[in-house]
């Protein structure tokens, strides 16, 4: 499989503040991982900034420049509880949305099977108009809209199996019965959301709520039972991966007790309905994962998957 590769340096220099979980080490240790000689074969690429009109077609201008004019000249400034910038994160937030872009492009026009973006900040909780939960702009809604709007896809498959649920994403997709949003996640556990009678004005919506404390085997039933059967009913043109690490055993911010073996086992079950369904298009974004260790040995699994082994 000819995998891609999306990153860029600017991710290492948005800081949060001295023990925030979301910080510029995960980056490094993903790096450090994917620099191993079984991913000698991927393709690599720097993440651009995002173009103004990608990312009005999920956040109004008013929020952008808000954005914008919050960036401190020094220190931090906290636009949530736990979401803060400081002078860098404003091209950091810039490029994790351009960087989701060029990897839909390179997919799209058959340059790349498939990509991985490792990026940060991450994006699925904000919503159109906030930012919350560690993310500036919610970059796979940003992606899903330019795969449709830039490469004419009809129907675009969202999974998200971060620990946390995508409330964000949720939200933009909610009245749009051309994204299907699929998500497994802990619950009850922030932010709130992801029940199961939170299904969409078109049924576009599949919540998978998992208990505190499940393994990977509840993990893949809710997959197999619920999660799947839907994507490959759903017949998209593109899947998208809110690929976050955070439910793995080792995570401090999630209860949850996948293992990496769970992951490369949902990635490849992912890939055989892409297979099936859009060719084989398939492009995952980071999202959340805040053990390194267990960081960088997910996505080095997450990605050796999508190169096909």
């Amino acid at each position: 499989m000819r995998t891609l590769l999306v990153t860029h340096e600017s991710g290492l220099e948005h800081e949060m503040g001295p023990g925030h979980p979301e910080r510029p080490e995960r980056l490094r240790a993903i790096a450090r991982a994917l620099a191993e000689a079984p991913f000698a074969g991927l393709i690599r690429a720097s993440a651009p900034r995002a173009e103004p009109e990608a990312l009005l077609r999920v956040h109004p201008q008013s929020y952008l420049l808000a954005l914008e004019e919050a960036a401190p000249r020094q220190g931090y400034v906290a636009l949530d509880a736990d979401t803060l910038m400081c002078p860098k994160t404003i091209e950091a937030v810039w490029r994790a949305a351009g960087g989701a872009i060029a990897a839909v492009d390179q997919v799209m026009t058959e340059k790349a099977d498939n990509a991985f973006v490792a990026t940060r900040p991450p994006g699925h909780h904000a919503g159109p108009h906030n930012p919350m939960g560690f993310c500036f702009v919610n970059n796979i809604a940003v992606a899903a809209r330019h795969a449709q709007a830039a490469h004419g896809a009809e129907r675009v498959a969202i999974v998200d199996f971060d620990v946390h649920h995508g409330n964000g994403t949720q939200e933009i997709f909610w009245s749009d019965g051309s994204v299907l949003f699929c998500s497994t996640h802990q619950a009850p556990f922030y932010p709130g959301t992801g029940g199961y009678n939170e299904t969409g004005a078109h049924d576009t919506i599949v919540n998978a709520p998992l208990l505190a404390g499940s393994t990977g085997d509840v993990f893949s039933e809710a997959l197999i039972e619920r999660i799947l059967p839907r994507l490959e009913a759903f017949r998209p043109d593109l899947i998208l991966i809110s690929a976050g690490f955070d439910a793995h055993e080792r995570d401090p911010l999630g209860g949850l007790r996948l293992v990496e073996a769970d992951y490369s086992d949902a990635t490849k079950r992912i890939m055989e309905i892409a297979d099936r369904r859009c060719g084989g298009r398939i492009v995952s974004l980071l999202e959340g994962g805040y053990d390194v260790e267990a960081l960088a040995r997910s996505v080095g699994v997450h990605v050796l998957a999508l190169t096909g082994r």
